[in-house]
């Protein structure tokens, strides 16, 4: 069984209750293990769930305990949701009472900051409206935003002026805004495999944006996940293998606002331009939520930078596609 990481960055984390049904759902079986798979949408993008129990009616009871968990996480991430604890703190600058979820992953998030020396920061989110709102004009310039609103745009972008505690999330600059896209597919894939690890599974696939393998296959091998192809993202352009750890894809190709591709959701922090050094970065790690970031990270960091980014992450491998198409795997 290949699982394919096709990963189209769909921004709009939302309307996950509307999108999860316990249907279709498929059982299989790998060298006489039930295995239970649950194809559908959640936060935007294609999900799965692959476990192998004995029990079909067991399998779908933690099918169904995985996607409740799947749509309390959104209820907190939501960027669309107007009751989202996300949208409330970006409408008023301000959030007393945060979830722990909310503080849990700022904090986090504040983190890779920090370790990939600005690479990767949650508060792009007024560059996203910005580009968003300039291409959906009729007749948009496609050069993109003028120089000075993109200027002013990337003011507000700083991981340092949001402040994170425990009772209380703030931002220092008004008009910052923040999102969580690059993190928490990976974060809620996690919780949905700690959720499954907790009821005593020993062999998952959980692909909730991100991919995390709980154990190996049912046979005994790794799982093998599929990679698609950024030229073309129906194709899959080669596999890996995974087991007891996560993998995450970034790539421009799954958000693209004008025709050519010029323009992406993918934001470097420091000049606020869209960053076109790979056309995907694929990132191996022990978590998801690691994984996730730094594939987010990396895909905005010059070349240059990527070894320094790595060397603060042991455990980390990435895949990284030039623009023409050759393949650098780093630590090599």
């Amino acid at each position: 069984m290949t699982a394919v990481l096709s990963r189209r960055r769909v921004l709009a984390i939302g309307a996950v209750a509307a999108s999860l049904s316990l249907l279709p759902h498929r059982l299989l079986r790998a060298e006489g293990v039930p295995v239970r798979v649950w194809r559908g949408v959640a936060l935007g993008a294609d999900a799965s769930l692959t476990i192998a129990h004995p029990d079909p009616a067991e399998a779908d009871r933690l099918i169904a305990l995985s996607l409740e968990e799947v749509a309390r996480l959104e209820r907190v991430f939501s960027l669309y949701r107007a009751d989202s604890a996300l949208r409330r703190l970006n409408r008023d600058g301000l959030l007393e009472a945060p979830p722990t979820d909310l503080v849990r992953l700022l904090a986090q998030a504040a983190a890779f900051g920090r370790n990939t020396g600005g690479a990767f920061d949650p508060t792009v989110q007024p560059l996203w409206q910005l580009y968003a709102g300039h291409f959906t004009r009729p007749g948009a310039n496609p050069a993109g935003p003028p120089a000075g609103a993109v200027r002013a745009a990337r003011a507000l972008v700083d991981v340092r002026a949001l402040r994170v505690e425990p009772d209380r999330i703030a931002f220092d600059r008004p008009g910052m805004a923040v999102t969580l896209n690059g993190i928490a597919q990976g974060y809620i894939t996690d919780r949905v495999t700690e959720r499954l690890k907790a009821e005593g599974m020993e062999h998952v696939l959980v692909d909730m944006g991100e991919l995390r393998a709980l154990g190996h296959h049912p046979s005994g091998r790794p799982w093998t996940v599929g990679l698609a192809d950024p030229a073309d993202p129906d194709r899959m352009a080669g596999t890996l293998e995974l087991a007891d750890g996560a993998l995450a894809t970034t790539g421009g190709y799954g958000t693209r606002f004008d025709a050519a591709g010029r323009f992406t959701h993918l934001f470097d922090p420091a000049s606020g331009a869209c960053a076109a050094h790979w056309q995907a970065v694929t990132v191996q790690a022990p978590d998801a939520t690691t994984a996730d970031a730094l594939s987010t990270a990396l895909s905005v960091a010059p070349e240059d930078r990527v070894p320094a980014i790595l060397a603060a992450h042991p455990g980390v491998t990435a895949r990284f596609t030039h623009p023409d198409g050759r393949i650098l795997r780093l630590p090599a």
